[in-house]
């Protein structure tokens, strides 16, 4: 929206009389309410509607006007301190997590990219890492299958041809926009707080996953076939991605996850992203996607956690897919993230965590929508390629070559992958295994169908 500005003269120069408590005053008992006005931020998205909303009114009906100027002077301390309140959180926000960068990259898709120097990234904000820097690569698990080569440049903004230099890494910036649409600016780049079984249905969020439990894990992989589904309003979301998990699923609940998700609201469009996310405690204060908080600290020069993945999968057409590993250091504890074949993203520090600083506890690969029905009925909103799993390759949603680390930081196949679709008429999951994909499932759906109303 462009930005409005006012001029003292100009609206002085036209205005006799106002109107407070159904009262006129004269020209000079006005001004206190006028300087109110000009005192505000018009630059404001917020600020600049109500402005033009005011003045539009005021055009057609100078009593109304004058019945919302009384509203607003005699509730100054409730509805325009409350907006200004909100946008001075968003700017201080703003500032804390988009760092000064020494290249801007414009991404096709309207994302700006800082380059940032590596050691000044949000993770370095955090009271462990001050005055630290990016830990060196670890001991990579051993895993004795030889895995397809994946390029790097896999996200829009990359597509350019332009990169990052050595020494920084790629950010997506955060805007102002992206925060205002956020249902809580509070908690903007956070998950909703809720519980994490997958037994039952919860604040409306369904899934359709495979998982295992009952041992102990040291990471997990999976190559995860993207789609780019359909989302059927702004507060909704469909993601497909891997959670290492252990705790108690109570407050104390740790979780480190990694995937794509089409998220409107985070993101303000339908692209699937490559996305983070960790928590500590069940997702109450810890914990954020991407690195919209001290946590995560990213190595590579090359790939924006948080942006747009190209290509994605047709129906009956290409396939494409990620393939995505998390293993925990054997040497120093922390959680890392690879990407492809060898291609590393960064890692979550051990610190970050309560139980998974040791190991985990539960492995889930799989979808998860938000099934918010504003309308009445279940959503639209689709998972995976939004064709039911009995499609199979090309038409159906997978999870290929799943795997787990053991306590020997070796890749092995799963023996117990056990599948669960909590809204199965909406979604479903069919698990596999063979010589190529080794353990593997189909899953997702349409949402609202015939079967589920």
């Amino acid at each position: 929206m462009d930005s409005f500005s006012l001029t003292e003269s100009k609206y002085y120069r036209n205005t006799q009389f106002c109107f407070v408590r159904g009262r006129r005053r004269r020209r000079g008992q006005c001004k206190q309410v006028h300087a109110y006005f000009l005192s505000m931020d018009f630059s404001s998205p917020i600020i600049s509607t109500l402005v033009h909303f005011l003045l539009l009114v005021s055009l057609v009906c100078p009593v109304c006007s004058s019945e919302i100027g009384n509203y607003l002077v005699s509730n100054d301390t409730f509805w325009p301190k409350e907006e200004v309140q909100k946008l001075n959180i968003i700017r201080n926000h703003l500032n804390q997590i988009n760092k000064p960068s020494i290249k801007i990259i414009q991404s096709p898709d309207g994302d700006i990219i800082d380059c940032v120097v590596s050691h000044l990234q949000p993770a370095f904000d955090h009271p462990h890492l001050k005055g630290h820097r990016p830990l060196d690569p670890p001991e990579k698990p051993k895993d004795h299958r030889k895995m397809e080569e994946l390029s790097e440049n896999f996200q829009l903004w990359s597509l350019s041809g332009e990169s990052c230099p050595e020494g920084t890494i790629p950010i997506r910036r955060t805007t102002e926009q992206d925060m205002l649409r956020a249902s809580s600016v509070r908690r903007f780049g956070r998950k909703i707080r809720r519980p994490v079984r997958r037994d039952t249905n919860s604040n409306g969020h369904e899934h359709a996953v495979g998982y295992v439990s009952g041992e102990k894990y040291y990471g997990a992989k999976a190559s995860i076939n993207v789609w780019a589904p359909q989302v059927a309003n702004r507060y909704e979301f469909s993601l497909s991605q891997m959670w290492v998990i252990s705790g108690s699923f109570g407050d104390d609940l740790n979780t480190i996850e990694a995937g794509w998700q089409v998220s409107p609201e985070l993101y303000g469009d339908s692209y699937p992203r490559f996305f983070t996310y960790w928590t500590s405690d069940a997702y109450q204060a810890t914990g954020c996607y991407n690195l919209l908080c001290s946590g995560f600290v990213q190595t590579n020069n090359k790939i924006a956690i948080g942006a747009a993945i190209s290509p994605t999968s047709t129906y009956a057409g290409g396939q494409f897919d990620i393939s995505l590993l998390i293993w925990k250091d054997p040497k120093h504890g922390n959680w890392w993230l690879e990407f492809g074949s060898g291609i590393l993203v960064g890692y979550w520090p051990s610190f970050l965590f309560t139980h998974l600083r040791d190991h985990a506890s539960m492995v889930q690969f799989g979808g998860e929508i938000v099934n918010s029905r504003q309308t009445g009925s279940h959503t639209s909103t689709q998972m995976g390629s939004g064709h039911f799993a009995s499609e199979g390759f090309g038409k159906a949603s997978y999870f290929r070559n799943i795997q787990v680390v053991d306590w020997d930081n070796n890749l092995i196949p799963l023996s117990n992958l056990r599948v669960l679709a909590d809204h199965s008429n909406c979604y479903d999951i069919q698990g596999g295994i063979n010589n190529v994909w080794g353990n593997y499932f189909y899953y997702g759906g349409p949402g609202r169908n015939v079967r589920c109303p």
